[in-house]
C-alpha cells in the first residue's frame, strides 16, 4: 500500500550544490542552492530567487561556478545556505573557505570543494527563479581523479540534500553498472 504526501519536491538524491560568483568588486560569495540539475550534455539548470546577493552577482558578472558539497565540508556547506551575503560580505572567509578565478570563467572556484562545474550564465527569469548556464569547463582536484584520469566519485565524498528530512547523506557504495545491468531484459 502506497501513501500520499502530497505534491512535494522529493526527487533523490539532490546533490548540494555550492553556487559562486564574483560582485562588481570582485569580492567572492556563495550560496547553497537546494534546487539544481543538469539540463543536457552541457548546461545546468537552478532556481534561485531573486534575492540572493550570489544571484545579483551572477547578473552583474555572467559569469558563476557551481561545486558539488562534500562530506569533508558539510558544516560549511550549510553555512553559506544559511548566512546571507546581503548581511555577511565575508561569510566564505568565515567558514574558512578559499577561492580562486576560474581559468574559464569570471568567476571564483572554492578550493576545498573538490569539483566545480564553470559556468557562462544563458538566462534567468526572476519571475519563475529559473537560471540556465553553460558548462564550460569541469576542474577537479587531483586527489579525486583516479590514475587513468576519471573523475572517482568515491573520493569525490558528494553529499545529497534530503528534503523530506531536512538532513544531508553521503553517497554509497557501488551498486551496479549503468547501460549495462539492463541489458539482461532484452
Amino acid at each position: 500500500m502506497r501513501k500520499n504526501l502530497g505534491a512535494k519536491p522529493y526527487v533523490y538524491p539532490q546533490v548540494v550544490l555550492i553556487v559562486a560568483a564574483y560582485d562588481e568588486a570582485g569580492t567572492p560569495n556563495a550560496m547553497n542552492a537546494a534546487y539544481g540539475g543538469v539540463a543536457g550534455s552541457n548546461k545546468i539548470f537552478l532556481c534561485l530567487s531573486a534575492n540572493h546577493k550570489t544571484v545579483k552577482n551572477i547578473q552583474a558578472k555572467g559569469a558563476f561556478t557551481v561545486s558539488v558539497g562534500d562530506e569533508a565540508h558539510m558544516a560549511e556547506c550549510d553555512y553559506v545556505g544559511v548566512a546571507s551575503g546581503n548581511n555577511v560580505p565575508n561569510k566564505l572567509e568565515k567558514c574558512g573557505f578559499h577561492t580562486e578565478k576560474s581559468e574559464f570563467v569570471d568567476a571564483p572556484v572554492i578550493q576545498e570543494l573538490p569539483l566545480a562545474l564553470e559556468c557562462k550564465l544563458i538566462s534567468y527569469d526572476p519571475d519563475t527563479h529559473y537560471m540556465f548556464g553553460e558548462i564550460v569547463n569541469v576542474s577537479v582536484d587531483e586527489k579525486a581523479v583516479t590514475p587513468e584520469g576519471a573523475l572517482d566519485v568515491a573520493k569525490l565524498a558528494p553529499i545529497t540534500y534530503d528534503n523530506a528530512n531536512k538532513a544531508y547523506l553521503a553517497l554509497g557504495q557501488k551498486v551496479g553498472d549503468a547501460f549495462s545491468d539492463g541489458k539482461k531484459f532484452q
